[in-house]
């Protein structure tokens, strides 16, 4: 895993590519890649790539980038890791392909330069690269199936930026920071703005399963080139027996591919049956203990998972690691995390996330696997399955009823509703009566209804940008597949924004913080595909809750209690921190931020007039805020989720704006 970043200056009036600024581009991130760096610039000045490295397989110089064919036609910057380059080698071999490494970017390199775009179509693993073709004058980019690797860019007056991290793309001397109200609704509802934006201005994400390619006239074009449904004409008629026994299947060769690494490797160790089931798997296939970490909180024991972690490690007889933290630990972090995540991410896991991944490198471990994607592809969360029985259900019935009526209820109950703080119901009938979708991706924190309260009124304008960006997945979704079920649709919405988007980057960025790199072999896209061809009965039987069928799968691998436990999921204590040690500070410091009290008046906003005056307003309205700290400190509220939030959007901003 690496840190990429180049330039492509199609028709600025003057190319400010050199060196120099290519270099302060990537020692922005050099944390990505701490072991080497590069630059490259074409024979015209027209494209420039920066690298940094984290060496993982073939730690010879030969393997550093940017990469770049022997006739210098083709030149490449890539980050992240191709688990089947040993296959496209021996291909490209016997094609007459002369390879300088042992590791995977010539693989890339020397498969576009003989598929072309199909390239992609070949590739298992995570990534995002940039290939340069010197006769063509153009820019080729992809982004993993999943998401799991980030790509940034920047495209205007002539010039195309791209990077890992935003900050490397505001390293360009042309480039200016300016916030992007428009993506505000996004981060509010989800924690992260969504998979085609940012909060900075005119920086843009490539989303996962993308390809982009830009001319020399600056033509762009973007386009998917997989889904979670190719291949799947239907659902497949195994049984049970035979269903749980593919995915096990699956499973063993998704983490047998993502144990290929020359440096040490290990596990993100819980005690939950996923990460459990990773120590589980690869004990089978190493000759030597695995190294397993496993962090804890030092005074709120609730939040721990310590006892189930430390059976596993019994067990399997791993080399564990542990570390402890409280408040004191956690408080000085606080900014650093905003500068490492480029956007805030509202997550409070990214705090002990952040702390595990330090330990990791610590102790001298480079490689990590991750348990990421199975409560998704599973349907291990609670609320997937009730939000999927409740559009069977209540849904299908109030949506049956005329638009009039159903708006007339909305209206109806509204002022109760707020009055007394249903909210989050509240925005339930909201969605039915304007023909919002009903299903908008993990537990919202601040819906709709929420913002309506939150943002002042001249800008409630803004959550229109999340209304549409929702259905457009749903859109897409049925676009790929018309005939999918609903089910499947609930999956493809959180691929598609909040593990692309949040859980991943908060995996991809925190670990990269401390220049580890992290796998997540339930994202194997065979076993997605797989998955997404199983019939929604058989995913969860009435009788049953969660993760139905990966329990039947494990039985007889892991322990009882540990594949029937309840759900605890990780976590940070911010609801106590935040009513008890973090008050004051949280509490000063939105309150007195500039992002929450300064008068918004921009290009591209609506425009307010009283009479011929423009009224500039502020974005948020702070009685409401105010109220949301108070009621948490008195108890009557836990709002320690929300106050978080808005915590990070104003450290966020003091770092990159004051």
């Amino acid at each position: 895993m690496c840190g990429i970043a180049g330039v492509f200056e199609y028709s600025a009036s003057e190319s400010k590519i050199n060196n120099k600024m290519l270099k302060t581009m990537s020692d922005s991130i050099a944390h990505r890649g701490p072991d080497s760096d590069g630059q490259w610039i074409s024979p015209e000045n027209k494209c420039g790539l920066a690298f940094r490295r984290l060496a993982i397989v073939d730690l010879r110089p030969e393997a550093n980038q940017p990469m770049i064919t022997a006739d210098k036609k083709f030149a490449i910057v890539f980050n992240g890791e191709i688990y089947n380059h040993l296959e496209i080698r021996q291909e490209l071999l016997k094609r007459g392909y002369h390879y300088n490494s042992n590791g995977d970017t010539e693989s890339i390199l020397f498969g576009y330069r003989e598929w072309g775009e199909d390239i992609v179509n070949k590739l298992s693993g995570m990534f995002a690269f940039a290939i340069w073709d010197e006769d063509k004058k153009e820019l080729f980019c992809a982004r993993d199936r999943v998401g799991k690797k980030p790509l940034y860019y920047y495209h205007r007056d002539g010039r195309f930026v791209f990077s890992s991290e935003i900050k490397a793309i505001l390293k360009h001397p042309d480039i200016s920071k300016e916030f992007n109200e428009n993506e505000l609704s996004a981060y509010l509802n989800w924690c992260m703005t969504s998979s085609r934006g940012s909060l900075f201005k005119n920086i843009c994400k490539l989303p996962a399963s993308h390809c982009l390619k830009i001319n020399n006239k600056g033509e762009i074009n973007i386009y998917r080139y997989w889904s979670p449904f190719d291949g799947n004409t239907g659902y497949n008629d195994l049984t049970e027996k035979e269903t749980t026994g593919e995915i096990l299947r699956l499973l063993r060769v998704a983490i047998k591919d993502r144990m290929m690494s020359d440096v040490p490797f290990g596990v993100f160790l819980s005690g939950g049956i996923d990460s459990s089931l990773n120590v589980a798997l690869m004990a089978e296939l190493m000759d030597r203990p695995i190294d397993t970490y496993t962090v804890g909180f030092k005074e709120l024991e609730k939040y721990n998972e310590l006892k189930y972690a430390r059976q596993i490690s019994d067990l399997y007889k791993t080399n564990h690691h542990e570390i402890l933290i409280d408040d004191k630990d956690a408080f000085p972090i606080l900014q650093d995390l905003t500068w490492y995540e480029d956007e805030p991410n509202g997550d409070p896991v990214c705090i002990p996330l952040y702390f595990l991944s330090k330990l990791t490198r610590d102790s001298g471990t480079i490689v990590i696997q991750v348990g990421e994607g199975s409560d998704e592809l599973f349907v291990g969360y609670p609320w997937m399955r009730r939000e999927y029985n409740f559009y069977q259900t209540y849904w299908k019935v109030f949506k049956s009823l005329p638009q009039s009526a159903r708006k007339a209820f909305y209206y109806s109950v509204k002022p109760l509703m707020q009055l007394s703080g249903m909210l989050h119901p509240l925005d339930y009938i909201k969605r039915g009566a304007f023909d919002y979708e009903h299903y908008w991706s993990g537990m919202p924190i601040f819906t709709t209804s929420h913002q309506e309260m939150l943002l002042n009124k001249n800008y409630h304008y803004l959550m229109s940008n999340s209304v549409d960006y929702i259905s457009s997945i749903h859109q897409e979704a049925l676009r790929l597949k018309p005939d999918m079920d609903y089910l499947q649709r609930i999956f493809f919405v959180e691929l598609y924004q909040r593990l692309s988007e949040i859980l991943l980057m908060r995996v991809d960025k925190i670990g990269m913080a401390n220049s580890i790199e992290a796998r997540v072999p339930f994202l194997d896209y065979r076993l997605i595909e797989f998955v997404m061809s199983i019939p929604p009965g058989m995913k969860i039987p009435e009788k049953h809750t969660t993760k139905y069928l990966l329990k039947k799968a494990v039985t007889g691998i892991l322990p009882d209690n540990i594949i029937h436990r309840k759900k605890q999921g990780f976590w940070a204590p911010v609801n106590e921190w935040l009513r008890n040690q973090w008050y004051d500070y949280a509490y000063n410091n939105v309150m007195n931020s500039k992002i929450f009290n300064m008068p918004v008046e921009r290009a591209g906003s609506r425009k307010h007039e009283a009479g011929n005056a423009l009224i500039p307003t502020t974005l948020f309205n702070m009685n409401y805020v105010k109220a949301l700290f108070e009621n948490h400190k008195s108890g009557k509220q836990q709002n320690g989720l929300k106050i978080f939030q808005l915590l990070e959007l104003s450290l966020w901003h003091e770092r990159f704006f004051e």
